[in-house]
């Protein structure tokens, strides 16, 4: 169903800098807590499930991009404030999607 650009104008799109990560053993399927810098608006959490291709270390300091303008989700007894953006393969694992070079946190995707 086709959407307009009035639309997709609404969804925030921005990049941000996971600082933070830990596990999330209380989360349906494996999920990392993510503690993500988006500059100007702040820190921001996400619970994602991409344990199957990252491990903590390598994401600390890894730009992302994420939704900025959904309503928090309570997943557990973790609040997700923004919904980290990749593609999903076939086996539902996610790659994450991320700025070709390095930009300021907080950066909005047009």
């Amino acid at each position: 169903m086709p959407i307009s650009y009035a639309d997709f104008d609404r969804v925030e799109i921005r990049v941000g800098r996971i600082e933070r990560v830990e596990d999330f053993p209380q989360a349906r399927r494996p999920a990392y807590k993510l503690w993500i810098d988006f500059g100007p608006l702040g820190t921001k959490r996400s619970s994602a499930q991409i344990t199957t291709l990252y491990n903590k270390e390598e994401l600390l300091g890894r730009q992302v991009l994420a939704v900025t303008n959904f309503a928090p989700k309570q997943i557990a007894s973790f609040m997700s404030e923004v919904l980290v953006l990749g593609p999903v393969l076939e086996d539902g694992t996610v790659v994450l999607a991320h700025p070709e070079r390095e930009v300021p946190p907080g950066t909005r995707i047009a």
